[in-house]
């Protein structure tokens, strides 16, 4: 039961900031397919839990995939500046 709790905890969060939510802009398409594919191909398009995932994995994307999010608004302004700070993965 607390495994659950926890669950429906971090789902509410997720649907309370608009991140990953519906359709990907072209850019996204573009810069964010190898991210997608390498962390989170079992999540499904617009899906709450490609939300989590790409946020669980915020440092590891690529800087090109960082700029499309931000540039659709994906991402928080906090989200933004901790990925650019921290990135694990060079740009090409």
């Amino acid at each position: 039961m607390t495994k659950i709790l926890a669950i429906a905890a971090v789902l509410t969060g997720a649907l309370a900031i608009p991140a990953f939510a519906g359709e990907p802009t072209p850019a996204e398409e573009k810069y964010c397919d190898v991210d997608y594919r390498k962390y989170c191909n079992e999540d499904g398009i617009g899906s709450e839990l490609l939300t989590l995932c790409m946020r669980q994995h915020g440092h590891e994307l690529s800087p090109d995939c960082i700029k499309a999010l931000e540039q659709a608004g994906e991402l928080t302004p906090s989200e933004e500046a901790d990925a650019k700070a921290h990135p694990l993965v060079a740009g090409p």
